[in-house]
């Protein structure tokens, strides 16, 4: 009997394309208006008030002229993302489809890569191995950044002496915003290296409204799905656990959102509620703990809860202390190897405003130790590392107990915790997402062959079929604003948060007070590569309903949880 493994059949996947992208097409500028925040000029002097452009319907043979081989470097930056595999792979054939002698060459482990002069040149060979497959493993990636002056002069020798006439960077917000930084560069000084960064975060807030999804997220949050429908499944079966699941999403809940969606939990917290609302942690466990007590009175000691790991960064007293120990850590950084670590929480409570240090030194110590870990490069909190769904279970459990001296509860409760994260980071992309990312590369490297630099490479019309999609170019600059970073203002690509005015939270909240008081769970899952098309190539809940083609998209209600 012989046996055929998935990944093996999935690089002979081919992925679905615009009719625009099937051939070598016009890229024209959009007669679209696109607001412009004036703010962000002083930082993009060169670049800023690019317009927006749209790829169109191909040249005739009669209009082209002879072309000449590229040469086009490519790397991936930040965390992994399904489908980066597939960006490559559409770069590469859209450059070997204009001329057969040009050449891509991939930067190992990110930017690290490119200022080290470490690289490798994708040949057909590599590409076809890597085809539709999970992970950035091709050429790996990393999360140093672009933006010193030394960093583009670095870079830039790197690219001239592989005479590369284009940079393409896939990566999310922080680092498309490394790509406008080195575009705007080059053109200030006169350098013709063309840079085109493509949308990558599976967090899903590299989103506005030219750009209607980042890739990476209709897959993991497909395959986060699949994990809690067998969790709720297993919940409803023995009925004596309540789960608190941990998902992605630092900055935004939009993965705890669409999750919530496809597998209808008992209750799932969106962060962006909890900031619109002034919400504290106290709050949240109140709350919660109605829940509890309800379904207990109703013989149900058991629930699912979706918890979004950036929930700490939007509870407002919560927010305030981490806001002040950035600038602390910031400002001590070169003290800090000098305090044992059994002093470091008096230091730093030390540095805080009163209140901020009460609430400090209130919290677990090893929660108020996660918090005041190392940032990453971009000085973000690691919030992945701060366990926010142990403490709601610890404080949940006080709250309980309190009830139950009062009478008011008498149901047995056991919580079980989990995370996950680094479960989809890497899975083997969706139909969808397969796709979508080679439709991304192919429309990079087409802007990139018309000259264009200082682009985001963008697919729109998304809910419909992908030959109906229209590939476009959208200056970076048009989507940046002025945020503080690391005690200066510096200007950035805004992150997306949940709208919780728009239509999927609507939905949300129409349906979330039937789903705490019952069983509405849905079980969503594996990923289907094969199969009927409405069930293989679907998008996610989010984009239909953005896109008002529910059913139920009509007035929704004004409920609360939280």
């Amino acid at each position: 009997m012989s046996y055929i493994r998935l990944d093996n059949l999935r690089k002979h996947y081919t992925p679905q394309i615009p009719k625009v992208l099937e051939s070598l097409p016009r890229v024209e500028v959009s007669t679209n208006y696109a607001p412009i925040e004036e703010s962000v000029s002083a930082f993009f002097p060169a670049t800023f008030g690019l317009p927006l452009l749209e790829l169109k319907e191909n040249f005739s043979s009669e209009e082209l002229s002879a072309p000449s081989p590229l040469n086009v470097g490519v790397l991936l930056s930040g965390g992994q993302a399904p489908g980066g595999h597939n960006v490559i792979a559409g770069i590469f054939d859209a450059l070997k489809s204009y001329h057969p002698a040009s050449s891509l060459f991939g930067f190992l482990m990110g930017p690290g890569g490119l200022l080290k002069n470490q690289v490798r040149e994708l040949t057909a060979d590599v590409i076809n191995a890597y085809r539709n497959s999970g992970g950035f493993d091709m050429i790996g990636s990393d999360r140093t950044k672009l933006e010193k002056k030394e960093d583009f002069d670095t870079a830039l020798k790197v690219a001239h002496g592989l005479k590369l006439h284009a940079l393409i960077i896939i990566g999310g917000d922080d680092s498309n915003t490394n790509a406008a930084l080195l575009a705007e560069y080059c053109k200030a000084i006169g350098d013709p290296l063309r840079v085109i960064g493509c949308p990558k975060t599976i967090d899903g807030d590299l989103k506005n409204a030219w750009i209607e999804a980042s890739f990476g997220f209709d897959t993991c949050a497909k395959v986060y799905g699949e994990l809690i429908g067998n969790i709720q499944r297993d919940c409803y079966s023995s009925r004596k656990y309540w789960h608190f699941i941990k998902l992605m999403g630092r900055s935004a809940s939009h993965l705890t959102l669409e999750c919530a969606l496809m597998t209808q939990p008992n209750v799932a917290i969106i962060s962006e509620e909890i900031a619109a609302h002034n919400r504290s942690l106290g709050d949240i466990v109140s709350q919660l703990a109605d829940v509890v007590v309800m379904r207990s009175e109703r013989g149900m000691d058991f629930g699912s809860v979706l918890i979004p790991e950036g929930l700490v960064e939007f509870v407002p007293k919560m927010r305030l202390l981490i806001a002040e120990l950035n600038k602390v850590l910031a400002e001590n950084a070169h003290k800090l190897h000098l305090v044992k670590r059994t002093q470091i929480l008096n230091y730093l409570a030390g540095k805080l405003s009163e209140e901020s240090a009460s609430f400090f030194l209130s919290l677990p110590k090893e929660m108020a130790y996660q918090l005041s870990m190392e940032r990453d490069p971009h000085g973000n909190v690691q919030v992945s590392r701060i366990e926010i769904e142990e403490l709601i279970v610890t404080m949940l459990k006080k709250e309980l107990e309190k009830r139950r001296k009062k009478g008011e509860y008498k149901g047995n409760f056991s919580a079980l915790t989990h995370f996950f994260g680094y479960e989809g980071r890497c899975s083997m992309p969706s139909n969808f997402d397969a796709s979508y990312c080679y439709s991304l590369g192919r429309t990079a490297s087409y802007l990139a062959i018309a000259g264009h630099s200082g682009y985001m490479a963008a697919v729109r019309n998304l809910v419909n079929h992908p030959s109906e999609w229209q590939p476009a170019g959208i200056p970076l600059t048009l989507m940046m604003h002025l945020e503080e970073r690391k005690g200066a203002l510096k200007a950035v690509i805004k992150k997306s948060l949940v709208d919780i005015e728009g239509a999927p939270f609507r939905y949300f909240r129409k349906h979330r007070h039937e789903w705490a008081e019952g069983i509405s769970y849905h079980y969503p899952g594996p990923i289907q590569y094969f199969g009927p098309s409405a069930v293989c190539d679907n998008t996610t809940i989010t984009l239909r309903l953005e896109n008002h083609l529910d059913p139920e998209d009509e007035e929704y209600g004004s409920e609360t949880l939280f």
